[in-house]
């Protein structure tokens, strides 16, 4: 899903060449109906299966984007010649970098392009969120995000995440907290990458809400590859997820998915 930041988030769905409003049909009853077609999104293919949501399974295995890497930003090989796709990898790793903290399903620590904020904030479902550090590449916000990862989690639980907001908490007396317990660990990261490449940021906490009518109790989790047709009240939307009063739906799980929408 397409979203804006506003005083509510605003949502729309892309559906063909179209960016449906999603905002308006709260409360409204919604169908979605997968059709059977999946077109990988880097190639156009038609594919069985979506592999790293939204590529079929050749392009999977040569695209730098579905690389392990990506999840596990410290392990980048470009160094060693080994890219996938070295100019891939220029214009999208060795750029700025935040690292940040974020309250979704409870605290966690994140990495993400300097261009994705605060959309990956969004996409996780965030109701707060602080960038701590800015980094000049990718693998340095890994490296990063590893030291951090000894404190805290860098994993949402998408569940809890779903069933209503987390407590509201103080990011910037957690932040100085937790730069004070990794403070030899960042120095020497600091140290062996250059202190120009990694800093710390001084930024203001941004409160992110939602346009969710009611929060499910229990959490039953909708599937295109089981259940083609998905309907029922669209009583919120969070994250990349649809909350029906039937159960949920992770938008971003079927890209690629042709699907139809009827309201």
């Amino acid at each position: 899903m397409v979203s804006n930041l506003a005083d509510t988030v605003e949502y729309q769905l892309p559906v063909g060449d179209e960016l449906v409003p999603l905002n308006p049909l709260l409360g409204k009853e919604l169908t979605l109906t997968f059709t059977g077609k999946i077109n990988c999104a880097h190639c156009g293919a038609l594919t069985k299966k979506s592999f790293s949501q939204g590529y079929c399974f050749p392009c999977m295995r040569k695209l730098a984007r579905c690389d392990m890497c990506i999840m596990k930003p410290e392990t980048c090989h470009y160094h060693e010649g080994t890219c996938r796709e070295p100019e891939w990898g220029e214009a999208n790793c060795f750029i700025p970098h935040y690292v940040y903290l974020s309250n979704t399903s409870g605290l966690k620590v994140g990495i993400t392009r300097h261009s994705q904020i605060p959309t990956r904030w969004v996409d996780q479902g965030a109701t707060q969120a602080l960038k701590i550090l800015k980094v000049a590449t990718r693998q340095q916000s890994g490296l990063v995000e590893v030291a951090f990862k000894d404190l805290i989690a860098d994993k949402t639980n998408w569940r809890a995440m779903l069933k209503g907001n987390a407590d509201p908490m103080d990011l910037k007396l957690v932040a100085d907290d937790l730069k004070s317990q990794l403070q030899q660990s960042l120095a020497n990261i600091i140290s062996s990458q250059g202190e120009s490449e990694i800093e710390f940021v001084d930024s203001d906490v941004v409160e992110i809400n939602y346009p969710v009518l009611a929060f499910p109790e229990k959490i039953k989790s909708h599937n295109f590859d089981k259940e083609p047709r998905v309907s029922g009240v669209l009583q919120g939307i969070k994250g990349q997820y649809l909350i029906f009063d039937t159960g949920v739906i992770n938008i971003r799980k079927f890209t690629s998915y042709e699907v139809e929408v009827t309201v």
